[in-house]
């Protein structure tokens, strides 16, 4: 096992502190997915002390069987693999599926991460990484929105224009027809269209979805609207987010006119 991998193998994860509550927890499986055995072993062990129960796969093929047979929750997906790698895998996913991912990426490639992001992942993490962080990212995903969605009125349907989201089945349509969204894409645009008069700043929309100081990079949230902006425009919906320069977005008039 190399140094860095030992040293978080080793380091302690402090159960006052976890994340997500116990009982939450449990009813979710993750699937880990990563060439190297040792890291598999590191994060198995880090969800399963926070209550999570793991399943894994060593390459791309094997991700996508045990995706079919188990149905996990949310996959944690390297990258960097060989014969098919984890951008491959969510190339195949979101042909057909919503399933949340969580990519992990080497440091020194940023242009995998951002591709990754742009395919539908819902965020990344850097190796050699923390498992504290990668428990904090795994819970933030699966929560589907957070307390400050629920002040807004966010559990409540929200209609904008030709826009429609229903945050209790996680259905998007656009004129009636449906939008596959990712989880983050789907919290993202809530957000917008429940506060359609508010402009976000990129540390607004991070501090609202995942909370206070949770380190997401600029770029990530702007390849999200890129996504959203993509998927809708190709129904007609290409005024759905309004880029107000130097600010950050807010949701557009969805009526169907030009962006």
């Amino acid at each position: 096992m190399s140094p860095s991998l030992k040293r978080m193998a080793q380091r302690p994860f402090d159960r006052e502190r976890r994340p997500v509550n116990e009982m939450y927890a449990m009813s979710h499986k993750i699937l880990i997915v990563d060439d190297d055995p040792h890291i598999r072993q590191v994060l198995a062990f880090a969800l399963g002390k926070a209550g999570m129960q793991t399943a894994e796969a060593s390459d791309g093929e094997g991700a996508l069987d045990a995706i079919a047979a188990q149905r996990p929750d949310l996959v944690v997906l390297d990258i960097n693999m060989p014969r098919m790698s984890g951008l491959d895998v969510c190339r195949r996913l979101r042909a057909s599926d919503d399933l949340p991912i969580l990519f992990l990426s080497s440091r020194d490639d940023e242009i995998d991460r951002v591709l990754g992001l742009e395919l539908g992942g819902d965020d990344y993490v850097v190796k050699p990484f923390s498992p504290r962080e990668v428990v904090a990212r795994v819970s933030a995903i699966l929560k589907r929105g957070g307390r400050a969605l629920e002040e807004a009125g966010a559990l409540r349907p929200v209609a904008h224009g030709r826009l429609r989201l229903d945050p209790q089945s996680w259905e998007a349509a656009w004129d009636g027809a449906a939008i596959p969204l990712t989880v983050t894409e789907f919290q993202l645009l809530l957000l917008l269209a429940s506060l359609p008069s508010k402009v976000f700043s990129r540390d607004a929309i991070i501090d609202r979805l995942h909370g206070p100081g949770f380190a997401i990079t600029d770029r990530t949230i702007d390849s999200h609207i890129r996504n959203l902006r993509q998927k809708f425009a190709a129904v007609g919906g290409s005024d759905l987010i309004e880029t107000r320069a130097g600010v950050g977005y807010r949701i557009g008039p969805c009526q169907g006119g030009p962006a």
